[in-house]
């Protein structure tokens, strides 16, 4: 089992993990990468576990803008990494450099993740 209790989970939710984790096995792929994959899917399709204590008070409009904008972010992510310039592929060094000439603040304590943001802003 993953990390994390599953009690959370309705039945509709635990059933459907089982289902893609048996499509990946299925595939070949080793078990505990294919119950890891079924949760996310689970988590990406419904927002985590439905049952009280585990957000059901947030209302569906804000879950699903937020699975929306998780799911924009990923293509765009994706789409950025397959570039050959796209700045995931510069090192960290490289990116500091840009990050000096273009004059951002806090550069020096960002890690890459954090200057690949500022220089999107920027």
């Amino acid at each position: 089992m993953a990390i994390g209790s599953k009690d959370k989970y309705t039945d509709k939710q635990k059933r459907k993990a089982q289902k893609i984790e048996e499509a990946y096995l299925h595939q070949g792929l080793s078990p505990d990468e294919s119950e890891k994959i079924a949760w996310a899917t689970v988590n990406k399709q419904s927002g985590g576990g439905e049952k009280s204590g585990s957000g059901k008070l947030m209302p569906e409009h804000k879950k699903k803008k937020a699975r929306k904008d998780s799911a924009q972010n990923a293509v765009t992510t994706k789409k950025e990494k397959s570039k050959p310039n796209a700045l995931e592929n510069w090192t960290l060094v490289e990116l500091k450099e840009k990050a000096r000439k273009d004059d951002i603040a806090g550069r020096s304590s960002m890690n890459k993740a954090d200057l690949i943001q500022a220089l999107r802003r920027h």
